[in-house]
């Protein structure tokens, strides 16, 4: 029996997989307390075929990295992270996902080098790129999220946003800005999502299980199917 709590100071307990999905629409959608987005749905998809009793949060990208590292997650879906590499077994990946910056129309950055003097709005808790978060020229605005972000390029107080180009067009969409209100993206680097569970996971969960359930899955076509419910 899948359980799963909405409410994130829930009273986590030992026993009970404690599971936690990126707050980046449309990987993970907390519309007033009704979750939903790709990655959720496809690790809601793995936990009901896995047979496992589970706590299921959207929750912001660095709160995620902290509760990981605490044990305080057992299984999320993300970026592999150099800092996490002592804490998560890595169980399966998912298709690679080009990261990129895009500023407004008639912006056409050809290289990282032409971003520096730049203010970029930056994902709290997010690398997308080692070249630009090693470069002191490149100046990094933080944000919570993506719709933030894009407020931001809208008042001009950043002038480019970096991320996804999926979850920045969807955040774009909700702030009634079309692919026209963009100009070129310049992509930097491309990174593959995985599913992770914490070394220090309570919950007794076999590995080896997971990775056999999610591996079918994806090669059933489970994320391609949930894709086109989230356009």
């Amino acid at each position: 029996m899948l359980s799963i709590s909405y409410h994130s100071n829930a009273d986590y307990s030992k026993t009970t997989l404690q599971v936690r999905t990126i707050a980046i629409a449309p990987y993970g959608i907390d519309n007033s307390g009704q979750l939903s987005g790709i990655y959720y749905d496809l690790t809601h998809s793995l936990l009901v075929k896995s047979g496992l009793a589970a706590e299921h949060h959207i929750f912001p990208y660095g709160r995620i990295i902290h509760e990981l590292k605490l044990g305080k997650t057992d299984l999320t879906i993300m970026f592999k992270y150099k800092e996490l590499s002592n804490y998560v077994d890595y169980i399966h990946p998912l298709p690679a996902l080009k990261n990129v910056v895009i500023g407004r129309h008639g912006s056409d950055y050809q290289s990282i080098k032409q971003l520096e003097g730049l203010n970029i709005a930056y994902l709290n808790g997010a690398k997308f790129s080692d070249e630009i978060d090693n470069n002191p020229k490149i100046f990094k605005q933080v944000v919570v999220d993506f719709h933030q972000g894009l407020l931001m390029l809208k008042k001009n107080r950043v002038d480019a946003i970096i991320g996804p180009m999926r979850p920045i067009i969807s955040s774009a969409n909700k702030l009634g800005l079309n692919e026209s209100y963009f100009g070129k993206a310049l992509v930097v680097s491309e990174r593959t999502p995985w599913l992770q569970l914490s070394k220090q996971s309570k919950s007794h969960i076999s590995a080896e299980k997971l990775k056999i359930i999610f591996s079918a899955m994806i090669d059933q076509g489970a994320l391609e199917s949930i894709q086109k419910n989230y356009p």
